[in-house]
């Protein structure tokens, strides 16, 4: 018998409050029961996403969200900058092209975060660009994103700003209304604590008048037709019913906790794993931005990056995430977002201490426990 501990960038662990939910019978969604259900989801999402604006529900992964902002905004020939630090960085590229606008693409080293400077050089030098596009926390590379300046320069051009904000709503502070973002979209399966199968997107005022100019075909992600849905307490298709329930069960979760405790904690948990990581004479792959959701670690040398995260999970029954693209096998990356406490992070450290002495790694035994229980401690 053996206790399996999930410490990847998504999906990550479900609170056995959520599994309940999930476990519920299913009700009809074209019912007043679950129109209360889905007010209430409304209404909690846009507490975490720190908005007025509508926040639409989605039967989709992450990147169905982040189609339908592209979808939704821009029409074949428009221009648009996207922000490439990583492979999610990357894929607004892609969804770009997919739809015929055009990509000025901002290259950033990985493991970088770009400078804001750069993104308000390109707005200067072109006022037909329609969209930023960039992401609050690559998970690919461990790199969070200040949205928060960004915001600030988009503000003052006609374009808008979009966040890809998956894997860092809910464990990253981003205050979507205050910062000036205009469309914000994010995952079930990450900081939300839902199994996969939900996306959600906020809309500011200044992007609808971009939805109304757009003249992209879409359908089932037609914003303007879920908007029509919402003013009726409505989804314009069938729904993920029980991903729904217990969506609002999260929420109800979080607004307990509060947003501010949130962020406390995942700084806490944060804190502690990149002590570890320094405590066993590990490097960070992104020290000079890293995120609060994720961290990414250089494999060491002599190292077999690929069989140290498949020893952990398939020996040891501990998940944590190999390196993308061009980091495959060079990077791990160990995550500390939604529902994980400290005795998470310990056993995850103690699992990877273990591995990396049967691999030959020679460093003091129990230096990364005892760092993260000192940061612990202190709490």
């Amino acid at each position: 018998m053996r206790k399996n501990y999930l410490l990847t960038p998504g999906p990550t662990p479900l609170p056995p409050e959520v599994c309940q939910a999930l476990g519920k019978p299913i009700i009809h969604h074209r019912t007043p029961q679950f129109q209360a259900i889905l007010k209430e989801a409304g209404e909690g999402l846009k507490y975490v996403f720190q908005t007025q604006n509508d926040v639409f529900i989605l039967t989709s992964s992450g990147t169905g969200a982040m189609e339908a902002a592209v979808a939704n905004l821009l029409s074949p020939q428009d221009t648009a900058i996207t922000v490439e630090g990583g492979k999610f960085g990357e894929r607004w590229t892609e969804l770009c092209k997919a739809y015929g606008v055009g990509a000025e693409v901002i290259k950033v080293e990985w493991g970088k975060v770009v400078d804001p400077s750069e993104i308000e050089k390109r707005l200067q030098a072109n006022p037909g660009i329609k969209a930023v596009f960039t992401t609050l926390c690559e998970t690919s590379t461990g790199v969070a994103t200040d949205i928060e300046a960004i915001g600030k320069i988009v503000a003052k051009y006609k374009a808008v700003l979009v966040v890809d904000a998956i894997s860092g709503l809910g464990a990253i502070d981003l205050k979507a209304d205050a910062w000036g973002v205009d469309v914000c979209v994010s995952g079930s399966q990450k900081g939300f604590m839902l199994p996969p199968g939900l996306a959600f997107i906020s809309v500011s005022k200044k992007a609808w008048d971009l939805v109304s100019a757009s003249k992209n075909p879409r359908y089932y992600f037609d914003l303007t037709t879920a908007r029509k849905a919402l003013q009726k307490t409505d989804t314009p298709f069938t729904p993920a019913i029980s991903l729904v329930i217990a969506l609002v069960e999260v929420l109800r979760m979080m607004k307990q906790e509060g947003l501010e405790n949130i962020f406390k904690r995942h700084s806490l948990m944060a804190s502690a794993t990149k002590s570890a990581m320094k405590a066993l004479g590990l490097e960070l792959f992104a020290p000079s931005a890293p995120s609060e959701a994720v961290t990414a670690v250089n494999v060491p040398a002599g190292i077999d990056g690929e069989k140290l995260v498949k020893t952990m999970r398939d020996v040891y029954g501990v998940t944590i995430a190999g390196g993308q693209s061009e980091l495959k096998g060079k990077v791990f990356r160990f995550a500390h977002m939604g529902f994980i406490e400290e005795f998470d992070i310990i056993a995850g450290i103690s699992c990877l201490e273990k591995v990396l002495k049967e691999m030959g790694y020679a460093f003091e035994l129990g230096a990364g426990v005892k760092a993260a229980e000192e940061v612990f401690s202190k709490k």
